[in-house]
């Protein structure tokens, strides 16, 4: 099954992908339908159709309570940024406020002369009870992933190394595409899927991987993360980025504005955002 966050006039809506046609279901966004027990029958009912030509999404959670992302989970990413394998997961955070949708603009800040992109697989929490998941073992780890999505962790490096916290370089406005829509478990094969990603600018590949590189899989990471603070129905976890980020280049190569970004995973679907300057600096 495949859900989305349609813009429809003058409202959102959580719909059912099925082919090239949207069912619309009685939900503003997929956020919602996840939040409702026993969403999967939910999703399933019959709605009104409309073809999905012209149609734009939202980020397919727009609002999730969290977004966790890890750093360096890519084995040829840790190696290429000169790291040692990490122990245990390597985490920061996102706000909502990051999010845009599967072919809106990236916002481009002036402030930053490192804006560097970084293709990956983001898991969606929606257990079937839709209750918050907190020191889930294995079997509710793997139940609470509602499926998987695509997201660009697009980074300001200049500022996300002036410390060693990194939040500051992960958090800026309208950077962060999310969608275009969540694609359930069964529809590619696992909740520990090994699947092709890849991020190309301007049409040139610059990340290509398999998702079977990750050093911490998405059911780790569910239970991990929800050992130290709870996980609720439509909160994101972006499991990491591969080899291929500009800043790793030599020389480092960075988006300057008016690039395509093109984000695509095997089996899910693709974003295509261009990067444009912020007009309200």
């Amino acid at each position: 099954m495949k859900l989305a966050t349609a813009r429809l006039a003058h409202r959102t809506a959580a719909v059912r992908v099925e082919g090239d046609t949207l069912v619309e279901l009685p939900f503003s966004d997929v956020g919602a339908l996840l939040a409702t027990p026993g969403w999967q029958a939910a999703a399933g009912q019959d709605g009104p159709a409309q073809a999905a030509d012209g149609v734009r999404f939202a980020p397919v959670v727009p609002a999730p309570s969290k977004v966790v992302c890890v750093g360096l989970n890519y084995r040829n990413h840790i190696q290429e940024m000169g790291r040692d394998l990490p122990e245990h997961p390597t985490l920061f955070s996102k706000f909502a406020d990051c999010l845009v949708g599967a072919t809106d603009d990236v916002v481009r800040p002036p402030e930053t002369t490192e804006f560097d992109w970084e293709v990956e697989l983001a898991a969606v929490i929606g257990p079937p009870d839709a209750a918050p998941v907190r020191r889930a073992d294995e079997e509710a780890a793997a139940a609470a992933i509602a499926g998987f999505t695509i997201l660009n962790d697009v980074t300001c490096r200049d500022w996300q190394f002036r410390t060693r916290e990194w939040l500051q370089g992960k958090n800026w406005d309208s950077t962060t595409p999310l969608g275009p829509w969540l694609v359930t478990p069964d529809e590619v094969g696992s909740v520990r899927p090994a699947l092709k990603v890849t991020c190309t600018v301007d049409g040139v590949v610059m990340q290509s991987d398999t998702t079977a590189d990750l050093l911490f899989d998405p059911v780790d990471l569910v239970r991990y993360v929800s050992t130290m603070v709870r996980l609720n129905p439509g909160d994101v976890i972006a499991t990491g980025t591969p080899g291929g980020v500009g800043h790793a280049r030599k020389p480092p190569l960075y988006l300057a504005g008016g690039e395509v970004l093109v984000t695509e995973i095997e089996g899910i679907g693709r974003l295509k955002n261009h990067v444009v300057a912020d007009v309200t600096a």
